[in-house]
């Protein structure tokens, strides 16, 4: 499936200003303001002046928060979103200690790594789902589970056939195609942060098969790409 732009102009806009530069920028701020997170409940608050209000939305991380306070503003991350800034980009402080590492974190590192946006899926029944630059520029390209590679347990989203059949035929009636994504955590226990360097993802698409393909005359069957695909995602950006 081919990227979506919004508008005539869109992928231009998008190669001018890439999604690498707009988190270098939230890096330096975050950096510069020393700033520090409140752990509340299963998300993180972070109080933001103007220019970090300004590229929190522009690197699309987290969402405003309006209070009775005006000349404050704050921005809700999710806790992949704050681990992300906390242990990955060494940016953010004070957002205390988990007793676990979640397989989604990893999924959700592993895409912001390559300068995918990544947002939450729960709408289209996924774990996240990704954009190759801002929202606003072009649609979504990706419905992304997070699975953990060899645990049954965790797996139980496509664990019989009409699990796989259904949320494959959801993902192509919005336009997306279904990633999924197997974190191996090679026997590494999770006791600390550190234990992500050892973490590997492997990376696969579903699709639906289209009878129309292996009509004669037509595209041979070695040469589709239908279920267990793997996926080549966009390299990272310089």
């Amino acid at each position: 499936m081919k990227p979506r732009w919004k508008g005539k102009g869109s992928e231009a806009k998008a190669s001018a200003d890439p999604m690498s530069k707009i988190v270098s920028q939230l890096h330096s701020s975050l950096i510069r303001s020393v700033a520090r997170g409140l752990l509340l409940s299963r998300n993180v608050l972070i109080e933001a002046d103007a220019e970090l209000s300004y590229l929190f939305n522009r690197a699309r991380f987290g969402r405003s928060r309006i209070t009775s306070q005006e000349e404050k503003q704050w921005f809700q991350l999710d806790m992949e979103e704050a681990f992300y800034l906390c242990f990955s980009l060494e940016c953010l402080k004070g957002i205390g200690k988990d007793g676990s590492i979640k397989v989604s974190y990893k999924a959700y590192s592993h895409l912001r790594y390559k300068n995918w946006v990544v947002r939450s899926g729960l709408q289209y029944g996924a774990d996240f789902i990704a954009y190759r630059h801002l929202p606003a520029l072009i649609h979504s390209e990706y419905a992304v589970l997070a699975l953990s590679k060899g645990d049954n347990e965790l797996n139980g989203q496509l664990r019989v056939w009409s699990d796989v059949h259904c949320t494959v035929r959801l993902c192509g009636s919005v336009a997306k195609t279904l990633l999924v994504l197997f974190v191996d955590s090679n026997s590494q226990g999770t006791s600390s942060p550190s234990c992500l360097e050892h973490y590997t993802v492997e990376e696969e698409t579903i699709t639906r098969w289209n009878p129309e393909q292996s009509r004669e005359g037509q595209t041979s069957l070695r040469n589709q790409t239908n279920l267990g695909t793997i996926l080549n995602l966009a390299p990272k950006e310089a």
